[in-house]
């Protein structure tokens, strides 16, 4: 995982336990065969396709109040 993609990712989504919960379900979808929402030129692991997803505004979250 790429340091700088994970505080740009962190900018975005500053609870770092609500982050690593989102970068884990899309790295599992991404594993399970969904496309990428982004373009690279480089090989990048799922889990730095998933904070670029955050990064570009791809992905994004929802908490729910009971």
């Amino acid at each position: 995982m790429r340091d700088e993609y994970l505080r740009q990712a962190n900018k975005i989504i500053t609870d770092s336990n609500l982050l690593i919960n989102v970068v884990s379900r899309r790295v599992k979808q991404l594993r399970r065969g969904s496309r990428p929402l982004v373009e690279s030129l480089e090989k990048l692991s799922p889990e730095d396709i998933a904070l670029r997803e955050i990064i570009e505004g791809k992905i994004t979250y929802e908490l729910e109040t009971t």
